[in-house]
């Protein structure tokens, strides 16, 4: 599950986000970019973390990326996200356990709305009672998303099963650990922000998706800003935590590949890559040369 998916106006990026696919042009671009410096390159390919079954094929460019890669790299290890201990941790820590309950926490007007909400979702309030508002607006998220179709794997999964059958080596750029402490205090001192916000975009999930999968198809750029960042700017914590730090904290591991003769192919969530403070606007600044794959 990618942080910036746990918001319905994040999902891009959970584990995230047009009810038909967008028809393929004869030059169709896609969000995919090659970065190189002299000899040396690594593509970087945007990912939605969850999708349609209608979603599928993926756009051609992620697998001419893949086949020239010789490592893969996530933003966490798909295998331990799997892992049954990766959501006992994230449930544990998701948890109050100093006597709050989002009852104590919330305004009485954001519990209120959480409460209808929760009702509408088939998720009554006496089950989330105890969990912090992050980890209830990812269920709910995801609940609202299983109603708009969005049950698949997306991505990253996809190209994980297939590196792993093909023997290709999977690096991280990121630890199960740190996500897990950057699920569990997300929206920390802004928890009403976080939910009134939030729910506002959970009526809308069906359409938010489909206008993600089009920006995301396409490669739009300006497009995936403004669905994921423009808003997200206004929460400078919430921004700073889920995206910008995290973008200049990989910047280091990536122009070390970039060093490496083998070809890597960087796998993160689609907002990472939008934005002045995004992965691809970063290594321009320092003097890489970003290409966005076209398929002929």
């Amino acid at each position: 599950i990618a942080p910036e998916r746990l918001t319905p106006k994040y999902m891009l990026k959970i584990p995230p986000l047009l009810l038909v696919l967008i028809p393929t042009a004869l030059l169709a671009q896609s969000s995919v970019w090659k970065v190189s410096k002299g000899e040396q390159s690594l593509y970087i390919g945007g990912t939605c973390h969850v999708l349609r079954s209608t979603d599928y094929p993926l756009p051609v460019e992620f697998d001419h990326a893949y086949q020239a890669a010789d490592t893969l790299i996530f933003e966490i290890d798909p295998a331990a996200a799997q892992d049954p201990a990766f959501a006992m941790q994230l449930l544990a820590q998701a948890s109050y356990t100093d006597g709050r309950t989002l009852k104590s926490v919330l305004s009485p007007e954001a519990y209120a709305a959480l409460t209808e909400q929760g009702k509408q979702s088939g998720l009554p309030i006496e089950m989330l009672n105890s969990l912090k508002p992050g980890m209830v607006m990812m269920m709910l998220t995801m609940q609202e998303l299983a109603k708009a179709g969005v049950t698949e794997e997306g991505v990253d999964m996809h190209y994980h099963a297939r590196g792993v059958k093909d023997g290709k080596p999977v690096l991280s750029l990121e630890t199960a650990e740190f996500q897990i402490d950057l699920l569990t205090s997300m929206g920390e001192g802004i928890e009403n922000e976080l939910v009134l916000y939030g729910l506002e975009d959970l009526g809308k999930m069906k359409t938010l998706f489909n206008e993600l999968i089009g920006a995301w198809r396409s490669g739009d750029l300006a497009k995936i800003e403004a669905l994921f960042i423009a808003d997200m700017v206004d929460y400078p914590e919430l921004y700073s935590k889920l995206l910008a730090d995290r973008n200049h904290r990989w910047i280091p591991q990536i122009k070390g590949y970039l060093e490496s003769p083998e070809i890597e192919f960087v796998l993160v969530g689609a907002a990472h890559a939008a934005s002045a403070d995004g992965l691809l606007a970063i290594l321009k600044d320092e003097g890489y040369d970003i290409e966005q794959l076209t398929a002929q």
